[in-house]
């Protein structure tokens, strides 16, 4: 995983204050391949509740995050119970770690 534990921990603490404490964040795609370089940060946050505003929330996350990274650009990706699951969720699942 090509993420820094401070990287992490900022993560983190951004998707718990757009979201809430009880967030799960997955990261996938280039940034999990050790082997890799560059390449953006996708990210899924899973919410257990209703989130109101996805688009402007996944854009609150992505947006901190990347100003963080030095401009570095990041994908969000929600799920939560009240938007529909498609398969992009699948493959962040199945090939994404746990921060």
């Amino acid at each position: 995983m090509r993420l820094n534990p401070a990287q992490i921990e900022m993560i983190r603490n951004t998707a718990q204050l757009v979201f809430g404490d009880i967030v799960r964040i997955t990261l996938f795609g280039s940034r999990v391949d050790d082997q890799a370089k560059g390449g953006d940060v996708d990210l899924m946050v899973e919410v257990g509740g209703i989130v109101d505003e996805p688009a402007l929330s996944s854009a609150r996350v992505a947006s901190r995050v990347s100003r963080s990274m030095n401009g570095r650009r990041v994908d969000v990706i929600l799920k939560a119970p009240n938007l529909k699951n498609q398969p992009i969720h699948e493959i962040a699942t199945r090939t994404g770690v746990i921060l």
